[in-house]
């Protein structure tokens, strides 16, 4: 072999190890991680390899339309947009090793928005805008992740999760799975005029709990049901009477195309067994809660009913371990946060309803009706198994004299409550934001104008402790009242842009755990070494940040994701923007529920402090790219708010 063949194949060697190397190296991160080995080859030999000093422009808003695809293979970037009301210039985001940009920009075949600097020194490899569109129409996986980016990264995850409940519970339906799917038999109907004595019969013949009335064009009358032939046996009602004047009239329905989840819910809040499939006002199918059982082996139904229907405070907390076990399963199942954090709000709003009723029980009414909020977390249906009270009372008084003598008869009963929901779970409010304290056990008139001055006499460091409060909701007694302080509330705040201003610099405080040069932000010293915290750095964000758009613009509402997809229904964000934060701020809640299991199994005490580094690499990266949404949202304040 000659010498400049020998060259030459050295050269060759050299340049298919630097590819292979670089497929080696974009193998660790997704998409790249799910592609086809020969479009990972693909992409490897169009792409360039370019070096930008620390604080050299890799592209900018004025260099018209993007013409590459760049992934950082070592180094940093970030991005930064002038600040809207300060001179200079604020970063919005961090991309580090194994990351790309700007897929928007590129898509849109538009310039990029934000300029992105070097951070430090950084290589970057560049696909130009052919190879990147052939590369889009070839491998599904990387237009997916072009397509839905955090979304996309979401979907890996969970079905990493889903493969490993596969494997430890067996191949069952999700609660995603449609109702179309669990009824797999005709529905049993009759008609009104049937006399009971037949309608039971075909239940006992098919094996039913339950037969729907309908009329000759199938659409639902009523329901008769086991639990109904029991009542009508212990009354000594006669089997030969028409079924229709013993039915449940207008029955609940849901469409086919409705999840499992959904059904439980219902059957959760409704006390309900049965529910009917109607399409197009036509029965279509039952499902009954046994058809649940199969999913995943857990009985949210059975379970809501036991807990209604306790008969001490003891076993009400006894059935908390039932719930946390229940929580264990679905997360093990990859149910989502949102699923999991309103199936546990809706077992404390049981309990608390349970707790309730047996005092008045044990202490006798106060001969007040009243009305028992809840604020926080639980007025957004977001909690945890780690959670406090937050709670007040709400009654109708004439006059501040007979508002008095109310709170001074409800108090004790107040107290009371607050006792026994500590000891089924509920840690008293270190702030005493309970019904137990006098401020907090108001008339309705009273509540009005407490939040009248919270709004009025506003200053930031009290819009820090009555933020709670703007999230308030019903969980016992007559809702009128409630309704009523909440449209007073809304119309206030829409006509009062200083307190909005106020809400936004509030909704700015807490700063989201993602620094210029390095992957967190984490505690430096004490017990809370190498931590951050899930809750208060990565969720109040979006919580603070959807609470003041949703007041703002008049939407009811509470829950946090409700409010984000009201404000999108309502042309005050982006649906793409809402829906990344919607996904960011699901995966935030999620890992903060994982790391709670994981410490309720450990016995040790709940905390929504979390290291980093014990993250595997792909949840570490959509972790930072939630932060990193969160950051987003809040330079959208602060640009709508000039702050």
């Amino acid at each position: 072999m000659s010498k400049s063949d020998a060259y030459t194949q050295a050269g060759k060697t050299a340049v298919l190890q630097n590819i292979h190397g670089t497929v080696e190296f974009l193998q660790k991160y997704p998409p790249f991680n799910q592609m086809d080995l020969a479009h990972l080859a693909y992409l490897v030999e169009n792409c360039q390899l370019r070096f930008y000093s620390a604080g050299e422009t890799i592209i900018k808003p004025t260099d018209g339309p993007v013409e590459y695809f760049y992934i950082v293979k070592q180094g940093h970037v970030h991005g930064e947009r002038p600040h809207s009301a300060k001179r200079g210039t604020e970063t919005t985001f961090e991309i580090t090793s194994g990351e790309c940009f700007p897929l928007a920009a590129l898509i849109g075949e538009r310039a990029t928005r934000t300029e992105h600097l070097a951070a430090e020194d950084t290589f970057c490899l560049l696909l130009n805008k052919p190879a990147f569109v052939k590369l889009f129409a070839l491998s599904n996986p990387f237009r997916d992740f072009a397509l839905r980016g955090v979304s996309s990264l979401l979907d890996q995850v969970n079905q990493q999760v889903q493969m490993r409940a596969v494997e430890s519970l067996g191949a069952q339906y999700s609660l995603d799975s449609r109702l179309a799917e669990l009824a797999m038999r005709q529905p049993i109907s009759c008609t009104p005029a049937t006399p009971l004595r037949k309608a039971v019969q075909l239940m006992h013949e098919q094996h039913v709990g339950c037969i729907v009335i309908v009329d000759p064009a199938l659409k639902p009358l009523g329901i008769f049901t086991l639990r109904d032939l029991r009542r009508v046996i212990a009354d000594g009602s006669s089997l030969d009477q028409p079924i229709a004047s013993l039915m449940t009239l207008e029955p609940f329905y849901l469409p086919p195309d409705a999840s499992a989840f959904e059904a439980a819910i219902a059957m959760t809040e409704r006390h309900i067994a049965h529910i009917c499939l109607v399409e197009h006002e036509r029965l279509c199918g039952v499902v009954s809660e046994r058809d649940l059982f199969s999913l995943q082996r857990v009985d949210l139904v059975h379970l809501a009913r036991t807990i209604r229907h306790a008969g001490t405070v003891e076993t009400l907390a006894a059935l908390r371990s039932d719930i946390r076990q229940l929580v264990e399963r679905m997360l093990a199942h990859g149910a989502s946060s949102t699923q999991i954090t309103h199936i546990i709000t809706l077992f404390n709003d049981h309990s608390v309803c349970r707790v309730i009723e047996l005092t008045l029980e044990d202490l006798g009414d106060p001969g007040v009706p009243f009305t028992w909020l809840c604020f926080g977390s639980e007025g957004r249906r977001e909690q945890t198994l780690h959670t406090d009270q937050d709670n007040g009372i709400l009654f109708e008084a004439a006059d501040s004299v007979t508002a008095a003598d109310m709170r001074r008869r409800l108090l004790p009963l107040a107290v009371e409550i607050n006792q026994r929901l500590a000891q089924c779970g509920f840690t008293l409010c270190k702030g005493n934001i309970m019904a137990g304290n006098p401020e907090l056990c108001l008339s309705r008139h009273e509540w009005t104008r407490r939040f009248n001055s919270f709004i009025d006499e506003a200053t930031p460091e009290n819009l820090l402790k009555s933020s709670i409060y703007f999230d308030l909701r019903v969980v016992w007694g007559d809702p009128h009242g409630c309704d009523l302080v909440r449209q007073g509330l809304l119309k206030q705040i829409a006509g009062n842009s200083l307190f909005q201003r106020m809400m936004a610099e509030n909704a700015l405080r807490q700063r989201p755990p993602v620094g210029r040069f390095r992957d967190f932000v984490v505690a430096r010293k004490g017990a809370e070494k190498d931590t951050l915290d899930l809750k208060v750095q990565g969720l109040t964000p979006f919580v603070d940040g959807a609470r003041l758009l949703a007041l703002a613009h008049g939407i009811e509402t509470c829950n946090t994701l409700e409010r984000l997809r009201e404000l999108i229904a309502k042309g005050v964000i982006e649906p793409l923007d809402g829906a990344a934060y919607e996904e960011a701020y699901h995966f935030i809640q999620q890992t903060r529920m994982q790391q709670h299991q994981l410490q309720a199994q450990q016995d040790r005490p709940y905390s929504n402090r979390i290291d980093p580094d014990s993250l595997n690499q792909l949840d570490r990266r959509i972790l930072r790219e939630a932060f990193r949404q969160a950051q987003r949202l809040q330079s959208s304040l602060a640009l709508r708010y000039q702050l």
